[in-house]
């Protein structure tokens, strides 16, 4: 796929996906998520670490709404169905873990879109906004699923139902995001943190992300068991066995991804 809407690029394992419509605050139309679903697909298997961020002074403001003509004949159900699901998907089940650097205004589906990934990391002039029924709609895009697992019942019907600014800081302290980082220092930071994922154990980090997506629908016994089951698959990984001999010799383990 050509990409039109966003880019993609490689490099030292790491996988940049920048949204690119800054004239729009890179609201999400058709093409936009089909470009994301691809380029999650396909960085999954290129790179040990996806990043996803946007160009210019926005992360996302959700759905494009410019095109006031079709506003009558949307067809939201099928618009959630057929794209946004599909693109939602392809960030969780992306094999590595993802991060979404937020580098400013992430509103609507655009918000829930930067929630989708493993880790979230903000600039502190960046804010997140359950901005949907200030038009009349609900939270979508997952934000009715992940909102109350991350910040609780109360926070969660809170943003969903005042629909007011979240600040980075404050998404922080709630427990919505893994950190807000100063503004002069974001890029450089999120850089970083992907960079230390993408020298670290693949293979593990794949079984981390199996076991915490299980967890809410298993048993305490059952969680257990699934532990048990994905920590041998760890034990039998040469990152493992790399591991140990690094802790033994006292030095930085060198880890493959395999």
């Amino acid at each position: 796929m050509i990409y039109e809407t966003i880019t993609l690029d490689i490099a030292d394992e790491i996988a940049t996906i920048t949204l690119r419509r800054p004239d729009v605050m890179n609201a999400l139309n058709t093409q936009m998520r089909a470009e994301i679903t691809h380029a999650f697909g396909n960085a999954g298997r290129d790179a040990r670490v996806v990043v996803m961020t946007g160009e210019g002074r926005a992360f996302c403001s959700g759905q494009d709404l410019g095109d006031r003509a079709n506003v009558g004949d949307i067809n939201l159900e099928r618009t959630l169905r057929d794209e946004y699901i599909p693109m939602l998907m392809a960030i969780v089940e992306c094999p590595v873990p993802t991060i979404s650097a937020v580098n400013g205004t992430a509103a609507g589906a655009g918000a829930n879109l930067a929630l989708a990934a493993d880790v979230v990391i903000a600039s502190e002039s960046a804010s997140f906004i359950q901005a949907f029924t200030r038009i009349g709609l609900i939270p979508d895009a997952g934000g009715t699923y992940v909102l109350p697992r991350q910040i609780g019942m109360a926070k969660a019907m809170g943003a969903a139902l005042f629909a007011d600014k979240i600040t980075a800081q404050q998404a922080s302290d709630w427990g919505m995001i893994w950190e807000a980082v100063p503004e002069a220092e974001f890029t450089g930071h999120w850089q970083a943190r992907a960079a230390h994922l993408a020298q670290g154990p693949t293979v593990a980090f794949a079984k981390v992300k199996e076991a915490m997506q299980a967890s809410f629908g298993n048993t305490m016994a059952e969680q257990l068991l699934l532990e048990g089951k994905l920590q041998g698959d760890c034990g039998r990984t040469r990152d493992f066995k790399e591991g140990v001999l690094a802790f033994l010799e006292k030095r930085t383990a060198q880890f493959e991804g395999r």
